[in-house]
């Protein structure tokens, strides 16, 4: 450019010009950042001198600006002005459904979290399920003044899933109920509250250390991640066609999986298409594989994903094992807390490890862990950032968390401090605190126990998940 300026004053002018921009790129935009550089690379020529030839300087500023553009690239980056690549990467998710022995496991120790508060909501339960081929079995410590029959709780919640006859792995009439639960730790119990009913909520500590996560994106209208939502949406959708009559040759057990194609730049995600779709399902042996897939395609796939996700490329696995009569308890052991990860975000966010079901919510595994989606939700909803990840974390016999933790991987509307000091100021983090917020002292786990604990695109919303209604923050 500088060989092209008619006269030596009008090329001193610009190469003024050009330095007062790059004294200033550290506080302009990525264009004045390319104005800079295009300064420097003048001045830097004019330093061979007035006798130097317009074509050598010529040749010159290309090679000095070359030089000079990679160290822009770099300082546009630590600025921010940098154009964030676009990629397109793949991500999978999946669940299981109500009849698989695990979830049975956390379903079964529930239900008995729940027949504890429907009587005593100051119940203290920590109530573990592991069952095999004809037997279910519960154990672990549980303090409460409820009365009920445990063993008919297991019957009739095994019942309800399904297993109703020996040949679909399990038989709720003639199975084998072992109880060997045992009366809470007092030193645990102590360190919670000395006196279940009177302790101040206030004052109530968590019932063990620990960390837990809440997430939210905006990819959804649940503000779940897709290939989470659409999975356990497809499992659900398998229940209630079973259980409706829609498909009586299905039986309890099954498992799904949901692959998509993402748009990821930086750290925002724009769901593509829906890539490759998994399910595997037990079923009667009268049901054809190809029967099967149709009624799968028909009844359960396209009512719940959107087809705007589906294309000619779509991949579909449906029974590739083949054969799937044999399933439940009598196919595999269960046992609880096996499925945190299904319980939760499908591998997206974070999890701290804490199983949720079978606890009261003294235990901040569970109950903190619900806290921190309604936190993380939150955010998301109030347009503060298109995704959250929420950490706090405990140690047993102190209300207050040790630590708070927010990201918004970079699409936060506000710094992220900001965004921690609206979470200090609109949330209540003590561990008796955020029991009582949530409305947690009530028998309603049960239902949470199956098809995630969180939001999913099939199960309609449910005033019980308190923390799945976001809180209208001030700032």
């Amino acid at each position: 450019m500088l060989h092209k300026l008619a006269t030596p004053l009008m090329r001193r002018q610009f190469l003024q010009q050009s330095l007062r921009s790059a004294s200033t790129a550290s506080k302009s935009t990525k264009a004045s950042l390319g104005l800079a550089g295009a300064g420097l690379g003048a001045a830097a020529c004019l330093a061979y001198g007035s006798s130097t030839t317009e074509t050598r300087c010529s040749t010159s500023v290309l090679s000095l600006l070359t030089e000079i553009n990679t160290k822009l690239t770099a300082l546009q980056s630590v600025l921010g002005v940098a154009e964030e690549p676009t990629e397109v990467v793949m991500f999978t998710s999946e669940s299981v459904n109500e009849g698989h022995p695990d979830k049975l496991a956390d379903q079964v120790s529930d239900a008995i979290v729940d027949a504890c508060f429907a009587q005593d909501p100051t119940s203290r339960v920590a109530c573990e399920t592991c069952t095999g081929t004809g037997f279910v079995m519960i154990f672990g410590e549980i303090t409460t003044d409820a009365q009920f029959d445990y063993e008919a709780v297991v019957r009739e919640t095994i019942k309800g899933i399904g297993f109703d006859a020996p040949e679909k792995g399990l038989d709720y009439k003639t199975c084998l109920v072992m109880n060997r639960l045992h009366a809470q730790s007092p030193e645990i119990g102590n360190a919670v509250g000395k006196d279940r009913a009177a302790t101040p909520p206030e004052e109530i500590g968590a019932g063990d250390q620990g960390h837990m996560f809440g997430y939210a994106t905006d990819e959804t209208p649940e503000l779940m991640p897709l290939t989470h939502s659409l999975a356990t949406g497809l499992g659900y959708q398998l229940t209630v066609v079973r259980k409706n009559g829609t498909l009586p040759l299905l039986r309890p057990d099954g498992k799904t999986q949901v692959t998509i194609e993402y748009e990821k730049k930086g750290g925002f995600l724009k769901p593509l298409r829906v890539h490759t779709i998994v399910i595997s399902t037990q079923h009667d042996p009268a049901y054809t594989q190809a029967q099967l897939k149709a009624d799968l395609m028909e009844h359960v796939i396209k009512p719940l994903v959107p087809p705007d996700m589906l294309d000619d490329k779509t991949i579909y696995h449906i029974n590739p094992s083949g054969l799937f009569t044999i399933g439940g308890p009598e196919g595999d052991g269960g046992l609880t807390g096996r499925k945190i990860i299904i319980d939760t975000y499908g591998g997206w966010g974070a999890h701290g490890g804490g199983a949720f079901s079978g606890k009261d919510p003294t235990k901040v595994d569970r109950s903190a862990a619900y806290y921190c989606r309604w936190i993380a939700k939150s955010v998301v909803a109030a347009g503060l950032a298109s995704r959250a990840i929420v950490q706090v974390s405990y140690a047993i016999g102190v209300a207050e968390p040790l630590s708070v933790f927010v990201d918004t991987y970079g699409t936060g509307t506000k710094p992220d401090p900001e965004i921690l000091k609206i979470i200090h100021d609109n949330f209540d983090m003590r561990a008796g605190m955020l029991v009582r917020e949530l409305d947690m002292l009530k028998p309603k786990y049960k239902k949470t126990a199956a098809y995630g604990h969180f939001g999913n695109c099939a199960r309609g919303n449910d005033p019980d998940f308190t923390w799945e209604v976001p809180k209208k923050l001030k700032y």
